[in-house]
């Protein structure tokens, strides 16, 4: 009834994707590639885009593209999407992780700060669930060290600080276009730089690094990282309608927000100085109850999702350490329904269910209490009476 995603499909998607089944241009070539690539620079106000196929190896692409390679450590925070690191170990770099913001779910700046070695040359930041990082202290701390700064802005689109994009303050930064993300074209991914040496980088690399002057001629080893010219027309049929698609996003968290008052829930903090683009509306509740209330909204027909587990805990990551404001964030939290179909009658249809689990919890507990007072009375009551005999 209410899954926790769909993409909004409603503009001129179909009529772009016919367009280019018509020219028989369907491959990693043709015109809309161009054009989406350019319109994409231009709303999020970058001087370079240049797609990709997933914003997996958008990722990987981008370290590549600033030179990450064996030996250099990259700062990441422990509380992201597993693609995150395993790009930072696919360039041969090593993961350093670090701990979170506890209200915003953000990277700590104090953290990276405190985690930087001689071998550091990145920091990369995650732009988590459409909230922005503090990027004013994180670029601080980079130009101080003269460390290379990458963004995942997947979860980003639409989101600001400071009135600038995320995904224009690092040396590179990427986006997904994951059929879940605020714009989607099925797969795909851009990397965005201000950087015309490092955007001509990533574009050779991702096409095998063919020569642009001798055909067939390859000068290292590269691959093949393209976007189709169909994924693209989807694109920017998506792009013609990213404003409203924000603006429905926005809309239904400031619902949530009016119909989950009162309840023992807390969302994301919407950082200081930024702009929340609520790709997911997440919230945190009592981490005993995360799973029952999960599993009570699933019985109901509502689609949730945990919070990302931390990375720093899977087997081929496992680092021994702790960090105690992910860990409890990450224990806590889940993402409720987030399509911009959305209306609100379903947002208070979803949260009168998480309403009505609360007030079966609270019965539930103010039952047990009676239970608890009844066998004390009781035992009191034999106590006197084996007194008085």
């Amino acid at each position: 009834m209410y899954p926790l995603y769909r993409p909004y499909l409603s503009g001129n998607e179909r009529q772009l994707v016919n367009e280019c089944l018509d020219s028989t241009w369907i491959s990693s070539r043709g015109e809309f590639i161009g054009k989406f690539e350019q319109q994409f620079a231009d709303y999020v106000g970058a001087r370079h885009a240049t797609t990709v196929c997933n914003g997996t190896v958008a990722l990987h692409l981008a370290m590549l593209a600033i030179g990450i390679g064996p030996g250099d450590e990259v700062i990441v925070p422990t509380l992201t999407y597993v693609a995150s690191v395993n790009m930072i170990v696919q360039a041969g770099a090593s993961p350093v992780f670090v701990d979170s913001v506890e209200g915003t779910w953000q990277v700590d700046p104090s953290a990276i700060a405190r985690a930087i070695t001689p071998r550091t040359r990145a920091v990369m930041v995650v732009h988590l669930y459409g909230a922005s990082c503090d990027m004013e202290a994180i670029s601080r701390i980079c130009t101080e060290h003269r460390l290379l700064l990458i963004e995942d802005c997947a979860e980003a689109l639409g989101t600001f600080y400071r009135g600038k994009h995320v995904g224009t303050f690092g040396h590179v930064s990427t986006f997904s276009f994951f059929g879940n993300k605020t714009i989607t074209t099925g797969e795909g991914g851009m990397v965005v730089s201000n950087s015309t040496d490092v955007h001509k980088k990533a574009y050779h690399l991702k096409t095998q690094a063919v020569s642009p002057t001798q055909e067939y001629w390859h000068d290292t080893v590269a691959y093949n990282y393209r976007m189709t010219n169909i994924c693209a027309a989807i694109g920017i049929g998506q792009l013609e309608q990213v404003d409203e698609i924000l603006r429905r996003k926005r809309q239904l968290a400031a619902w949530y927000d009016q119909y989950l008052a009162g309840l023992p829930v807390k969302r994301q903090a919407v950082p200081a100085h930024s702009t929340h683009s609520w790709w997911l509306y997440s919230i945190l509740v009592a981490p005993e109850l995360r799973d029952s209330l999960r599993q009570h909204l699933r019985n109901r027909s509502v689609e949730t999702r945990p919070l990302f587990p931390l990375v720093h805990a899977f087997p081929h990551y496992d680092t021994g350490q702790r960090f105690p404001v992910a860990q409890a964030i990450s224990d806590s939290g889940f993402n409720l329904p987030s399509y911009p179909d959305l209306e609100e009658a379903d947002i208070r249809v979803i949260a009168s269910t998480v309403r009505e689990f609360f007030e079966v919890a609270e019965k539930r507990v103010a039952a047990d209490r009676e239970v608890r007072v009844s066998n004390r009375r009781y035992r009191v009551g034999r106590t006197r009476s084996a007194q008085r005999t």
